[in-house]
């Protein structure tokens, strides 16, 4: 089995050097040769000048003696071209240097070197295409973890929650809740950490019109106007503010991308609102996202409008994916409201695609309570249907720190082939973030599914591989 493949590890530096420039991947060397060619046949030409002039005009003439040391005619024969060469790598290094310092300089100080940032962008376009489904913290820690690896990313998100700032949103706007949204165009930011901390930046409940809340523009603002944004996330109400300047959910969604820097991008499964319902054991029905959360005994979930229309980018990324990421994420209320589209649906169950199902660390109070490992891949293919999966990547560290009174547990490892004999290979690997038992690690996630895709990817053939703790 290769290696999954890994960013260089960037350690701290004062300058950009040369030996950047020219390392493999920057596009530069391939360039750089060319133009010595082109230097070098300028050479060879004013050489065959040079020579001719020496024989047929100052072999005889007034010009003898400074032709003789032009041509280095005093030193021996093989020694010639010892000078020229000294001459010429100097003054090669030296342009490349000044130069290099004069297009970098209109940009100024940056927290990374230019060199680096084409570096990362031309090695992560080549990385493979991979199409991550789900929602909430958990598909932002998986975009965390690939994004190191690949910037052909698609992230399409659920647009079923009806809860929090989203959901008052929802309501008053009429547009989809993009909390989901949001989170996950931060966790595939260039400038993440920064980025994170302002689109996730939520106005307190208590926010008074003329204190505390300088630093977050409000202050001085008119009675009423600034309680107005209590409880919302700045994130939010950005991606709000640009559909409504665009005029469609979905072009601001793709314009919060590119202003933003997204490494890959980030769609809604569709341009409107869906409403999530479900039916318990005892034949209970519960309607909204919020409450469904928290229910115990979930038979099965739907979405309306049943005819909702997907996201044409979506359907797209579908198509031409290499790998299909499934999760993590709240299995009833973030995964499944995108895979129960019809579209989405029939395209994942015809994608060519590797797809791979990266299950829960921990079960959820309520909505997934006493699931192991089997019951999470049960529940999610009698929703979208048999034939959805290759792969189930699962933690095997059941010992990551658990807080006080946590009622939630690892979600165990039982696991049973499929009745019908389908090969889903299963792959088991610590991924879980060791002080917190309810989360991925985002490194070791990434690490993982770039692992499964060097694995199993269709260059390679279908294999069942697991690894024991």
């Amino acid at each position: 089995m290769s290696e999954p493949r890994r960013r260089p590890v960037r350690g701290p530096r004062s300058r950009t050097g040369l030996r950047q420039w020219l390392r493999p991947g920057i596009g530069i060397k391939r360039w750089l040769g060319v133009v010595l060619l082109g230097e070098l046949a300028f050479a060879v030409a004013g050489a065959f000048v040079l020579k001719q002039w020496y024989r047929d005009v100052t072999l005889d003439g007034p010009f003898q003696g400074v032709a003789y040391v032009a041509t280095l005619q005093f030193l021996p024969y093989w020694a010639r071209a010892i000078p020229l060469v000294v001459v010429g790598a100097a003054l090669l290094f030296l342009g490349l240097v000044r130069l290099i310092r004069a297009f970098l300089a209109p940009f100024g100080e940056r927290s990374e070197p230019l060199v680096e940032v084409i570096y990362q962008k031309r090695y992560l376009a080549r990385g493979p295409r991979i199409v991550a489904l789900g929602g909430g913290t958990g598909q932002s820690a998986l975009l965390r973890g690939i994004k190191e690896y690949t910037s052909n990313i698609t992230a399409i998100v659920a647009v079923a929650d009806d809860g929090g700032s989203s959901g008052k949103l929802r309501a008053e706007l009429g547009i989809a809740p993009m909390g989901d949204i949001r989170n996950c165009i931060a966790a595939l930011a260039d400038a993440e950490p920064l980025m994170t901390r302002l689109l996730q930046y939520r106005f307190p409940d208590d926010v008074a019109p003329t204190a505390g809340l300088a630093d977050a523009g409000t202050a001085g603002l008119p009675e009423g106007r600034a309680a107005g944004l209590a409880g919302h996330s700045f994130g939010n109400l950005y991606i709000a503010a640009m559909s409504a300047i665009e005029g469609d959910f979905e072009a601001g969604v793709r314009q919060s991308n590119r202003v933003l820097a997204v490494r890959g991008q980030v769609v809604p499964a569709a341009a409107y609102p869906l409403t999530l319902h479900a039916q318990l054991v005892d034949g209970t029905q519960i309607d909204g996202q919020s409450r469904i959360a928290r229910a115990c005994g979930i038979e099965r979930v739907w979405v309306t409008p049943a005819d909702m229309r997907a996201n044409r980018e979506a359907m797209e990324a579908i198509e031409n994916a290499d790998m299909i990421v499934f999760g993590p994420g709240s299995l009833y209320t973030s995964l499944l409201p995108s895979l129960l589209l019809t579209d989405i649906r029939d395209a994942l169950l015809a994608s060519p695609a590797l797809r791979v199902y990266v299950c829960n660390v921990a079960t959820q109070v309520g909505e997934t309570e006493g699931y192991g490992l089997a019951a999470h891949v049960a529940a999610l293919e009698r929703h979208v249907g048999p034939g959805l999966l290759d792969v189930v990547l699962a933690n095997d560290n059941l010992h990551a720190r658990t807080a006080p009174g946590d009622e939630s547990v690892p979600v165990s490892l039982d696991w049973t082939p499929p009745a019908d004999g389908r090969a889903i290979a299963l792959v088991r690997r610590d991924v879980v973030d060791a002080e917190n038992a309810h989360r991925h690690d985002s490194e070791k996630l990434g690490a993982a599914v770039l692992e499964v895709f060097e694995a199993h990817g269709r260059t390679h053939p279908p294999v069942t591989f697991a690894r024991t703790a």
